[in-house]
């Protein structure tokens, strides 16, 4: 363990504690491939001792105030900002990317914890007239109860405050299942909550096995609402196990966002946006731009500038205040990088800058950047989550829409252009949760974050990110 790296223990009933059994799973720095940690491996017994938790936790949190879950909201938020720095040194050295994006996600989380805070000061009901003298008719809005959750590694802050805010706002309990990965980050984030004197049982944390962890949990009679983000295929898994208990669910599951340039677009704007959000956090983001469709006028153009960029980004140790690129997260994901692109390749790709993994120490993974790709390759079909861009031309607008909703995701979707006739066509063209034409505005707390088709359902943005945790009730009454 490192002097600046905390090992990770389980968050039950208001107590940090290692599992029951006394298991632990190595942390590993992608930089380094070192192991600079461990965290607690929960089993049965330790998932039993959360259920019962977050039972009585929600008896608790359902009968506290709105003003109250605010004020302890709020509080939270601010002790997150105080250990920005502490918080985001953990991030990089578990997750790989670079410092300054570590700080700006977790600033970003306060600023999420104080609009769901904000929210759960406006979970309104109704009155309904009624058609009938001497009757009222009320809709009130009731916590749904205990919460799981499970979230990924990619923003070990981000998709899990997300949740916890959500659940925490709106009155109920909630069990974390963390990212093994990038667990002391996660921890951080809870250990805010807790400090700012959230009841004992409102917020339990636990690790393990994932699918252990949810085939035990999912199926509970304590759990009455499941939230979970990562891939499609877990994704629909978890779901219909939450469907055979009449769960409620949200689900916020992969994408392979299409990014069009017209005819008529700014090209040095598209070129500023799409390659930095192309390689932040080394392209693990799940609204990352992931296929390139620029019209024919500026492919030569568009693609020697994506080149330019990519060939020339700093890449390495995140804590280096030179990088701009840090490491993949896990070694899983270069073999998968790596076979996206020798499948490309081995159908006719070529392969302008990159394409190979960099170094011998740490997970590092070029910048890259392919053309030509074939539409039967692995990588136009399948989710990338990682630095390499497909670059393809496109002359026929109804064409490239085609291209755009050939897939069965619909998570984001990108588009440049000058002309308002065609921006209005292309955002009511795209099947997508989340449609950005000439900015990259997706995942702003206060506006609505989630996919369409394979891409999942539910919001974890916006005002209907609190809905997933509240009940409707409907009360009629007729005078005595």
């Amino acid at each position: 363990m490192t002097d600046t790296y905390p090992n990770t223990q389980l968050h039950i009933a208001g107590d940090w504690k290692s599992a029951e059994a006394g298991e632990t799973i190595n942390v590993i720095n992608p930089a380094t491939e070192e192991v600079i940690g461990h965290v607690a491996h929960a089993r049965i017994a330790d998932l039993d001792a959360a259920l019962e938790a977050a039972e009585s936790g929600f008896k608790i949190w359902k009968k506290t105030s709105a003003n109250q879950r605010y004020k302890v909201m709020r509080k939270a938020a601010e002790l997150l900002r105080s250990r920005v720095d502490q918080i985001a040194t953990i991030m990089t050295l578990e997750q790989g990317k670079p410092f300054a994006e570590a700080k700006g996600e977790t600033l970003f989380g306060a600023e999420i914890i104080d609009w769901f805070a904000e929210e759960s000061r406006r979970t309104y009901g109704r009155v309904i007239p009624a058609r009938m003298d001497g009757v009222t008719q009320l809709v009130v809005k009731e916590p749904v109860g205990p919460v799981a959750a499970f979230t990924p590694w990619n923003f070990p802050i981000n998709q899990a405050v997300r949740k916890v805010s959500g659940a925490v706002a709106a009155g109920c309990s909630i069990i974390l299942k963390g990212p093994e990965e990038t667990p002391a980050s996660c921890a951080a984030l809870l250990k805010c909550f807790i400090d700012a004197e959230l009841p004992d049982g409102v917020v339990n944390l636990v690790y393990g096995i994932p699918s252990e962890i949810s085939e035990y949990l999912i199926p509970h009679q304590s759990i009455r609402k499941v939230t979970f983000t990562g891939s499609t295929a877990v994704g629909k898994q978890l779901a219909a196990l939450a469907g055979a208990h009449m769960k409620r669910v949200t689900m916020e599951l992969g994408g392979h966002s299409p990014a069009i340039v017209f005819e008529d677009a700014d090209v040095d704007v598209a070129l500023k946006v799409l390659t930095a959000n192309k390689f932040r956090n080394a392209g693990q983001v799940c609204v990352s731009p992931t296929r390139f469709l620029v019209h024919e006028k500026h492919y030569d153009r568009f693609v020697e500038g994506f080149t330019d960029f990519a060939s020339n980004l700093p890449v390495g140790d995140g804590m280096d205040q030179n990088t701009k690129m840090g490491p993949l997260a896990h070694d899983r994901r270069i073999d998968a990088i790596e076979g996206f692109v020798s499948d490309a390749v081995s159908k006719g790709a070529n392969i302008l800058t990159g394409g190979e993994r960099k170094g011998n120490k740490g997970y590092f993974f070029e910048p890259t950047v392919i053309t030509d790709v074939p539409m039967d390759s692995r990588i136009m079909n399948e989710e990338p989550f990682g630095p390499v861009a497909p670059i393809m031309p496109f002359s026929d607008f109804d064409a490239v829409v085609a291209e755009a909703n050939r897939l069965d995701y619909g998570l984001a979707a990108y588009a440049y252009t000058k002309s308002a006739k065609t921006a209005e066509a292309i955002g009511n063209a795209f099947e997508s949760g989340m449609v950005s034409i000439n900015h990259h505005g997706i995942a702003l707390i206060e506006t609505p974050f989630g996919g369409v088709k394979d891409s999942g359902y539910g919001s974890e943005g916006g005002s209907e990110a609190i809905d997933a945790y509240l009940n409707t009730k409907f009360i009629t009454q007729a005078g005595i």
